[in-house]
């Protein structure tokens, strides 16, 4: 009877160790659009490193996961477009940790069909671009840089009547690619499988980065992921040459 119950408690004790190793520790990133393109790659690396680690990702313009975590949205990390956002819920008591910069994200000029892009910004003042996309700068970072970009090329006023916004870099490219004649959009969208098939300079140049200030990403530690060991561990991998490479590789300037 007592070797059963011994039994009996081991068998209890491996069901406990078993259901531990194989439940996942779940964390919540809220994540800038443009960065949809490099999450998949950028949690495989993680997953090599704790791979009971779950993160689940919130995706969206900045402007709006801030004023979704300013109603006390139960998100742990915020990876922004810019450094404002995370600034503005630092200062606010929102997070728990100054705002550093990840990565750099820079803009492209793209079209769906080949056109000359030797004009290049000049191409959109031409009469056969009818539409333009651009990210809604009110919610987006990336359009904040665009209008930028455009009223120091002196094409603004020019060409502004043509814009159809997206209210995030990821519905930009998908007005890019589906609805207007060109658009400016995140150059990280560009090495995503399903726009490789884009070549530079038939499909798409690089905005002049002189245009427009860097687009410096900042990221965050939230009140809600505050002293939690698992949050901690993504967020030191952000900044680990694994995630940096990352980066690299869909087109973040990361000097």
């Amino acid at each position: 009877m007592v070797l059963g119950l011994i039994k009996m408690r081991f068998k209890f004790l491996l069901l406990v160790l078993f259901s531990t190793f194989v439940m996942a520790d779940k964390i919540t990133v809220a994540l800038a659009a443009n960065v949809a393109y490099a999450i998949d790659d950028l949690k495989k690396e993680f997953k090599k490193l704790y791979p009971n680690i779950e993160v689940q990702i919130v995706l969206g313009g900045t402007g709006k996961l801030t004023a979704q975590i300013m109603h006390k949205a139960p998100y742990d990390i915020l990876m922004g477009a810019n450094m404002m956002y995370p600034e503005t819920l630092y200062q606010k008591g929102f997070a728990v940790t100054r705002p550093l910069v990840y990565a750099k994200g820079s803009l492209a000029l793209v079209s769906r069909t080949k056109r000359d892009f030797n004009k290049g910004l000049d191409l959109i003042k031409e009469a056969n671009i009818k539409k333009i996309a651009i990210a809604n700068p009110k919610t987006a970072p990336y359009g904040v840089a665009t209008f930028e970009a455009l009223k120091n090329a002196k094409l603004l006023e020019t060409v502004k009547s043509k814009f159809i916004y997206g209210e995030s870099i990821s519905q930009t490219v998908i007005y890019t690619t589906k609805v207007s004649d060109v658009g400016f959009i995140a150059k990280s969208a560009l090495f995503s499988p399903k726009m490789a098939h884009l070549k530079e300079g038939a499909n798409w140049i690089e905005v002049d980065a002189k245009l427009y200030a860097p687009i410096e990403q900042g990221i965050v530690i939230l009140k809600h992921g505050a002293k939690n060991a698992e949050v901690s561990a993504f967020y030191a991998f952000v900044f680990s040459r694994e995630a940096q490479r990352v980066f690299e590789r869909f087109g973040y300037l990361m000097e």
